[in-house]
């Protein structure tokens, strides 16, 4: 932030493993158009240009973003009948939630670049769910993303 507004203050308050960047400016919506009034689900989030270059350079740090704000990490089981005996499987699972398709679309294509096989859900009340749960691609989010603190 400090090289694109050289003249603010910029604060970083750390706290438990975590950076907090505190920056003021009525240049803001210069600089992230899709911020603006009303819901995200109700308006269109596109990136930039410029936007477009940074996350495609930084694949994990936008999905990193992306999931400590609107995911979660979870531990499920399925259990299944076999050979007429019940057995559990468990396994972590992913999950991203989010009501805007642009925001789903920008997280589903990174995931895709990298290489992270997913699947979504939705539900009646309109809320739609990435999620990510086969072995190897959370070995991936696990490696890049982790659990949220």
């Amino acid at each position: 932030m400090r090289a694109v507004l050289p003249y603010n203050a910029v604060c970083r308050v750390q706290a438990r493993g975590c950076t907090s960047v505190k920056v003021y400016s009525r240049h803001l919506p210069c600089l992230f158009p899709q911020h603006g009034p009303g819901k995200k689900h109700d308006r269109p989030i596109l990136l930039a240009d410029w936007q477009r270059q940074v996350t495609h350079t930084h694949n994990w740090c936008l999905i990193r973003g992306l999931f400590h704000s609107d995911g979660s990490r979870t531990h499920n089981w399925a259990q299944r009948t076999t050979d007429g005996e019940q057995r559990r499987h468990e396994y972590i699972r992913y999950e991203f939630t989010n009501r805007s398709a642009d925001i789903r679309d920008i997280y589903t294509g990174t995931l895709d670049r990298l290489g992270v096989e997913w699947r979504t859900r939705s539900r009646r009340d309109g809320v739609h769910t990435v999620s990510v749960a086969r072995r190897a691609s959370v070995a991936l989010m696990d490696e890049h993303v982790g659990a949220k603190y």
